[in-house]
């Protein structure tokens, strides 16, 4: 899915948003636990349920382990493509090693997955990363994230020459130079909305994938404000609080309903910053209806 195409998604849709289905098994409702693939199971209402709102889903494959959390995940990425073909799929396993077991790595994901996107780590620099830079594929680098820890090193600074940037920033700007913004996306978590300005300075035309809304906090209004390009440049998602909006029988319906909120106040986001134009409805002038005649009745 090229750039342009993914902007046209979310144009048609009025919406940026991302579904994640991190399917915990030991959260989804417990009626589905006696089905034959309960993730599975409960992976499908929720993409039916949500589609029409969403551009996108993530699977973070921490939550698909071993042989049958794969064929769970193989089956719900299946599912996506068959229905909703126009969608974007992002595994987000967050790989990052050198050599050979990042090109395995790789294959993981476009071959063996065969998604759109994946998320890797760039700690360990330009081999562990341009393995996953395919003709045709996305790469989601990791460069400012939601967590608390992030602290720790992403927002250092390296004194060692006159840019004086945080690691995050020097993440961006070399990140940049090994693929361009048709096959480079970062992640920037909405929680750190303050240094969505930073981030635009450097990369202006890529696509930010901004976890961190609703269950971590995250303003949306605070994203778009500052983390809006010319081309919205947004992904922005969601997990916990749509696809756990209820824990009964009725969860894809409330998933439904979250969703549908969140694509809603999206779309009054991107007319607010002028990404779409808001509908023109022609006003006709409404004509009094003329009472009937009643028939006269015959002698």
């Amino acid at each position: 899915m090229t750039k342009q195409e993914l902007f046209e998604n979310i144009k048609r849709n009025k919406s940026f948003l991302c579904v994640g289905l991190d399917t915990d098994i030991k959260i989804i409702p417990k009626h589905l636990l006696a089905e034959e693939d309960p993730r599975f199971a409960f992976n499908k209402e929720i993409i039916d349920a949500t589609a029409k709102y969403c551009i996108a889903y993530k699977m973070n494959c921490s939550y698909y382990p071993g042989s049958k959390g794969m064929l769970s995940l193989e089956r719900t990425i299946a599912y996506i493509k068959d229905n909703y073909p126009d969608h974007f799929i992002i595994a987000d396993g967050k790989r990052g090693d050198i050599g050979k077991s990042s090109e395995m790595y790789a294959e993981e994901y476009f071959d063996v997955l065969g998604v759109h996107a994946g998320t890797v780590a760039p700690y360990m620099g330009s081999d562990s990363v341009k393995p996953f830079l395919r003709e045709g594929t996305w790469t989601i680098l990791l460069a400012l994230t939601s967590n608390e820890g992030a602290d720790d090193f992403q927002l250092m600074f390296d004194g060692t020459n006159d840019d004086h940037h945080r690691l995050y920033q020097k993440v961006l700007k070399k990140g940049k130079s090994w693929a361009t913004d048709e096959q480079l996306m970062f992640v920037v978590g909405a929680t750190k909305y303050y240094y969505l300005t930073s981030v635009r300075e450097i990369v202006p035309d890529h696509f930010l994938l901004i976890p961190g809304i609703g269950a971590q906090g995250g303003s949306l209004e605070e994203v778009c404000k500052y983390g809006m390009n010319s081309q919205c440049g947004l992904l922005v998602n969601n997990s916990r609080q749509i696809i756990y909006a209820s824990n009964g029988e009725d969860f894809a319906e409330a998933a439904g309903q979250e969703a549908k909120k969140m694509q809603l106040e999206m779309a009054e986001l991107l007319i607010k910053y002028g990404r779409i134009q808001p509908c023109l409805y022609s006003k006709t002038k409404k004509t009094k209806k003329r009472p009937r005649k009643r028939k006269k009745n015959k002698v």
